[in-house]
């Protein structure tokens, strides 16, 4: 697998675990990373290509900042104002920013609704 994605938590990961692959590699912050573990996820990510996906508060907005001065070449990712975080995102609202990032062949998208036919 070429690309990894970082997430702030545990719960993030989970959720975009359905609507991904199972082979993408997705790894957490677990909060405000220190250095150490800054230093960790660079030796997991490796060679491949980073992409954030962080909140859009606050708290991710600080996290993305030291991702990004550990993942320099990383294409950022995040919630839109109004949604309480990666966890609570609309399905649709995830897909669309994955797509917007070039991750379409990563996507595993969901089944149509039969009752939509």
């Amino acid at each position: 697998m070429d690309i990894a994605i970082i997430v702030e938590g545990k719960n993030d990961r989970s959720r975009l675990r359905q609507v991904l692959h199972a082979e993408v590699p997705i790894y957490c912050t677990y909060g405000t990373p220190s250095s150490g573990h800054l230093d960790a996820l660079s030796k997991q990510v490796g060679d491949k290509q980073p992409y954030l996906f962080t909140d859009n508060d606050a708290s991710g907005k600080r996290i993305r900042g030291m991702l990004r001065d550990t993942f320099p070449d990383a294409i950022h990712m995040h919630t839109r104002k109004g949604y309480p975080g990666v966890e609570k995102t609309p399905t649709e609202y995830l897909i669309e920013q994955l797509e917007k990032a070039g991750l379409e062949g990563y996507i595993q998208y969901p089944n149509p609704d039969p009752a939509s036919w």
